[in-house]
């Protein structure tokens, strides 16, 4: 079979890692990068250290609204399908590249299969939420990760073509974290931010990691709001260590804010550090889909600055139990944030709960990879090579 993957942004190349060797162990991959994440920081580096193949077709498509990256995505993939004409084209989760994937390919009656179908906020002020609508509604396979996800399909109106195959970002962390819990790991990490110019010290539970990066989170008032509540929660003995997204460092600048001392920014960080950083800190900051999935996997506790995820699973059940480390959502509630944090990650006994953490870190792989490649090799052998 003939597959157009497309990818664009970090997640996707984690995801895509996944599950690339799979595919070309049973159909032909072209290979599409749009660009959307398009500096070294932000995905170059990842096609190196994920040792991803190189793209067969590059849209660089930088920067832009919605509206801007989507068009142009369009205008430039378009071609690249009539001229390759694949059999199906995977997209990958809820960017602008997944619906510009998406609509390119209907609209060409090329069959669509989208991996990790069925996800659902409840929330269509977040263009994520919008995206994966869209692509769910187009797609001829539904790669759902979780029982919830294909429920949410199922309630959608769409049953043919759904398959329950779990999630790729587990099968990658998995075998990376694996590699990232012996805290000797923190040292390198060290190394890497002084090379940047960044000095500070990092111990197992005596820190904090943020990432920041949703639209949402990059208004002047929310801004000012997880500001805040990050030098609410800082101390000189326990950091947060920020890994900003370039836009999000936009949006800090535009509003004229700089964050307290204690609160160290660093640049996006490789796949590996950022999962080291999350394995060894006393709890992890975040308002990303991917970093909520991996903490919870790592155990370590997490806030996330959102009022509602496509992830419930990972969130803590009432009594305080959770499918993770405990994950609660804050929004940008910075007193809540406190209580939670020093609930879930007391300063005093956070340091041996993370080496304990490490030591015991055992995460089985989900085999999302094996199966979408399977599920695709299936469909060929079938009447009508689809579902």
């Amino acid at each position: 079979m003939r597959i157009a993957s497309v990818v664009g942004t970090r997640p996707q190349l984690i995801k895509a890692a996944a599950l690339q060797p799979e595919l070309r162990a049973r159909h032909h991959e072209i290979f599409v990068d749009t660009g959307q994440h398009w500096d070294d920081a932000l995905a170059g580096s990842f096609f190196r250290e994920l040792g991803l193949a190189r793209p067969d077709h590059s849209l660089d498509v930088g920067g832009g609204s919605h509206a801007e990256q989507t068009a142009t995505m369009l205008t430039r993939l378009e071609p690249i399908l009539l001229a390759e004409r694949p059999d199906a084209v995977l997209v990958y989760g809820d960017t602008n590249s997944t619906l510009a994937g998406a609509l390119t390919a209907a609209k060409l009656g090329i069959p669509v299969a989208h991996v990790e179908a069925g996800l659902r906020s409840f929330d269509r002020r977040m263009p994520e939420e919008l995206n994966r609508v869209v692509a769910d509604h187009l797609a001829t396979w539904a790669f759902a990760p979780t029982p919830t996800a294909v429920a949410n399909l199922r309630a959608e109106g769409i049953s043919r073509g759904v398959t329950l195959v779990g999630d790729l970002m587990q099968d990658l962390a998995a075998r990376i974290g694996v590699e990232v819990r012996d805290p000797a790991v923190l040292a390198e990490v060290e190394a890497g931010l002084a090379a940047g110019g960044v000095r500070v010290g990092i111990r197992p539970g005596a820190y904090l990691f943020a990432t920041i990066h949703r639209a949402e989170n990059r208004s002047p008032a929310a801004v000012v709001a997880w500001v805040a509540m990050l030098d609410l929660v800082a101390t000189a003995d326990r950091p947060v260590i920020l890994a900003l997204h370039p836009g999000t460092a936009v949006a800090l600048s535009a509003a004229g804010l700089q964050p307290g001392p204690n609160v160290v920014i660093v640049g996006p960080r490789s796949y590996r550090a950022s999962l080291a950083l999350q394995m060894h800190a006393a709890a992890v900051i975040t308002d990303s889909g991917g970093i909520q999935r991996e903490a919870a996997w790592l155990g370590v506790p997490c806030l996330i600055l959102r009022s509602s995820t496509e992830w419930p699973e990972m969130l803590a059940a009432p009594g305080g139990g959770s499918a993770g480390g405990g994950s609660v959502l804050v929004g940008l509630d910075r007193d809540r944030a406190a209580v939670e944090l020093e609930r879930l990650a007391p300063s005093a006994s956070a340091p041996a709960a993370a080496r304990r953490r490490a030591a015991a870190f055992a995460l089985a792989p989900a085999g999302a990879g094996e199966a979408i490649a399977s599920a695709l090799a299936a469909s060929t052998a079938e009447p009508g090579s689809a579902p």
